[in-house]
């Protein structure tokens, strides 16, 4: 399996995190971890920031494209389109002070398209992964690939 082939993140990588003191305005775009008590006791979750607040969010699950204030998203980092619908009725306005998240690999993913999860209150937004600093190996499926190492996009 080539690097371009794996997930943006797997199981057991060692991020570094900008915390949440000096990382306060999450942008789209941005990946970060956030704490959600009312998912699964509050177990952190990587996501990336697909919209922020004031921005409507739509999706076109039978061909799996992501629309921001009626633009498709180009996303070359996710591994499937976006299919699964989870629940979340669409279009989304996101609120004030929230941010909507979703997981690179789509079909996979529990993220902002769940009622478990929904929006993201930014105050629950712990910190932006800026550097996987240590590879993991998806619970020992793949080898480590050290050529993964660096700044995250």
């Amino acid at each position: 399996m080539k690097v371009e082939d794996l997930p943006a993140l797997l199981d057991g990588d060692w991020l570094l995190l900008l915390g949440n003191v000096l990382y306060t305005e999450p942008k789209k775009g941005d990946i970060v971890v956030a704490s959600k008590d009312s998912y699964d006791n509050g177990t952190p979750i990587i996501k990336r920031v697909i919209a922020t607040a004031g921005q409507v969010v739509d999706i076109d699950f039978q061909y799996g494209i992501v629309y921001v204030d009626g633009v498709a998203l180009d996303e070359p980092y996710t591994n499937t389109p976006t299919n699964l619908q989870e629940g979340m009725r669409f279009p989304l306005t996101v609120e004030d002070g929230c941010i909507f998240v979703m997981g690179d690999n789509r079909n996979e993913s529990k993220d902002s398209r769940s009622v478990e999860i929904g929006l993201i209150d930014t105050r629950e937004v712990l910190g932006k992964a800026i550097i996987l600093f240590f590879p993991g190996n998806d619970a020992g499926n793949e080898k480590r690939s050290f050529d993964r190492i660096g700044v995250l996009s």
